[in-house]
C-alpha cells in the first residue's frame, strides 16, 4: 500500500506543480497590459494580502488570539510540524518504506524543501487572483449553490436588488481600473490617491453586501454556507480559464486531496491491522487474509472520514486553516506521547496514557471555550499544550502508576 501511494504520489506531484505554475502565470497574464507582476504585488500588499510577519503586540499587549504572529507560528507552528513530520503515520510510513535510513532522511529533507516553495506559490497564486478581481468583476458570492439556495428563499427579491446595486458598482470600479495608466502606480501622484479611493470604495461596497448575505444565509430558513474562501479559485477558474486548463485545474485540486487521503487511508488500515487485529485476535490470518480484510477496513475508515468531513468542513475560514485547526486538536497529544517514550524511559505506559486522555480533555475544553468566545487563544498554541502537558503530567503522576518488571527489564525479559 505504502509502495502504491509513493509511485502515485510521484505523478500528482508533477501535475500539481505543472497545474500551479501555469494558474500563476495565467492570472498575471490576464492583466491589464499595463500591470505587471510587481505591479500586482504592491496592490495586493496594500490591501494587506501579503502580510508575512507580525509581532502579535498590540496597544493592549500580547494578542494571544492572533492566529498568525511570529510567536504563534514559531512555537505553536513548530510544535504542530514536529508532530506531523515526526510522529504521523501517513509521514512516518513513508520514511519506513525507504530503503535505508540516509534514504528517510533525505526523504524527510526534500519534504520541506518541496512543500514550503509549494505553500509559498498556492499562497501567492491567491494573492494575484485577489489583484485580478480589482480590474475585473467580482461576484458577491463565490458559491454559486449556495447563492441558488438563498434566491429560492424568502430573501430573492432582496439579492436580485442588492446583486444588481453591487453589479453597477463593480462594473464603475473595472472600467475606472483599467483607466489607469502607468503612472498612477507611482506613489502620491493624484492617479494613484484615486486608484486607492476607488479600491476602499469598492471593498467598503463589497464588505457591506457580504454582510448582508451572511445574515441572510445564517437564518432558519435557510440554512447556507456563509463561508465561500474555498470557492474564489475555482470561481476564478470556471470563469475565466481556458476548457482544457479548467479540467487540469480541477485534477490538480482531486490530486492534491487523492494524495493526502490515500496515504492516510492506508496507514489507518495498516495500523488497525497490526495493531488491533493481529494484536487481539485469536485467530491466525495469513498475508493474503491480511490483505484482503486490509480493504474493508479500508473501506470503513473511508467512510468514518467522510463523516468527520461533513461535521468539520466549516471549522476554518479556509481550508488550510480547517485541516491545521482540526491537526492542533490531536497533534500536541500525540508529540507529548512520543516525547516521553523518547526521553523519559522510566515513565511507564499506564502514566503516558492516563495523561494523554486528561490532556486531550483539557485541550478539546479550551478549544471549546475559546470558540464560545470564553477565552481567547490562537488555535496553534493548543499543540503547545498538548505536547507538554502530556510530558509533564506523565512525570507528575508515573510515581502512582509503576513500571512493571518486564517493561524495566526490556523486551527481551
Amino acid at each position: 500500500g505504502a509502495k502504491a501511494v509513493a509511485y502515485t504520489q510521484q505523478l500528482q506531484l508533477v501535475i500539481i506543480m505543472v497545474g500551479m505554475f501555469l494558474a500563476g502565470y495565467i492570472v498575471v497574464h490576464m492583466l491589464p497590459p499595463k500591470v505587471g507582476f510587481l505591479d500586482a504585488l504592491h496592490t495586493s500588499g496594500e490591501a494587506g494580502k501579503l502580510k508575512v510577519l507580525s509581532s502579535g503586540i498590540t496597544k493592549g499587549g500580547f494578542n494571544w488570539k492572533d492566529n498568525y504572529n511570529i510567536w504563534s507560528g514559531l512555537i505553536g507552528g513548530f510544535f504542530l510540524s514536529l508532530s506531523y513530520f515526526g510522529t504521523d503515520q501517513t509521514q512516518v510510513g513513508r520514511y519506513l518504506t525507504a530503503r535505508s535510513i540516509k534514504e528517510s532522511k533525505m526523504g524527510l529533507l526534500l519534504t520541506a524543501m518541496v512543500k514550503i516553495p509549494m505553500q509559498f506559490l498556492i499562497l501567492l497564486v491567491g494573492a494575484m487572483v485577489f489583484v485580478f478581481y480589482q480590474y475585473h468583476q467580482e461576484p458577491v458570492f463565490f458559491n454559486h449553490t449556495q447563492l441558488e439556495l438563498l434566491s429560492k428563499s424568502k430573501y430573492k427579491d432582496s439579492l436580485n436588488w442588492l446583486t444588481a446595486k453591487y453589479d453597477a458598482v463593480q462594473q464603475a470600479k473595472v472600467l475606472a481600473m483599467n483607466k489607469i495608466e502607468d503612472g498612477a502606480l507611482q506613489k502620491g501622484t493624484p492617479l494613484w490617491k484615486k486608484r486607492d479611493s476607488i479600491l476602499r470604495q469598492a471593498q467598503q461596497n463589497k464588505t457591506e453586501a457580504r454582510s448582508t448575505i451572511t445574515r441572510w444565509m445564517k437564518d432558519k430558513s435557510v440554512q447556507g454556507n456563509d463561508n465561500d474562501t474555498n470557492y474564489i479559485f475555482l470561481r476564478f477558474v470556471v470563469d475565466f480559464l481556458p476548457k482544457g486548463l479548467v479540467g487540469l485545474l480541477i485534477a490538480v485540486i482531486i490530486l492534491a486531496a487523492w494524495g493526502s487521503n490515500a496515504a492516510a487511508l492506508n496507514s489507518l488500515a495498516s495500523c488497525t491491522i497490526v495493531d488491533f487485529q493481529t494484536r487481539f485476535s485469536r485467530k491466525t490470518l495469513s498475508p493474503r487474509q491480511q490483505y484482503n480484510l486490509s480493504k474493508w477496513y479500508t473501506l470503513a475508515w473511508g467512510i468514518f472520514c467522510i463523516v468527520v468531513a461533513q461535521l468539520a468542513y466549516n471549522i476554518g475560514n479556509s481550508l488550510i486553516e480547517a485541516v491545521n485547526k482540526l491537526g492542533s486538536l490531536f497533534y500536541g497529544v500525540v508529540l507529548g506521547i512520543f516525547l516521553v517514550a523518547f526521553y523519559f524511559k522510566k515513565v511507564g505506559g499506564t502514566a503516558v496514557f492516563v495523561s494523554a486522555v486528561l490532556i486531550e480533555v483539557l485541550v478539546i475544553t479550551v478549544h471549546l471555550l475559546n470558540q464560545y468566545g470564553v477565552i481567547g487563544l490562537s488555535y496553534l498554541w493548543l499543540n503547545l499544550i498538548g505536547a507538554l502537558g502530556v510530558v509533564l503530567l506523565a512525570l507528575v503522576i508515573s510515581p502512582f502508576f509503576p513500571m512493571s518488571r518486564a517493561t524495566r527489564a526490556g523486551p527481551l525479559a
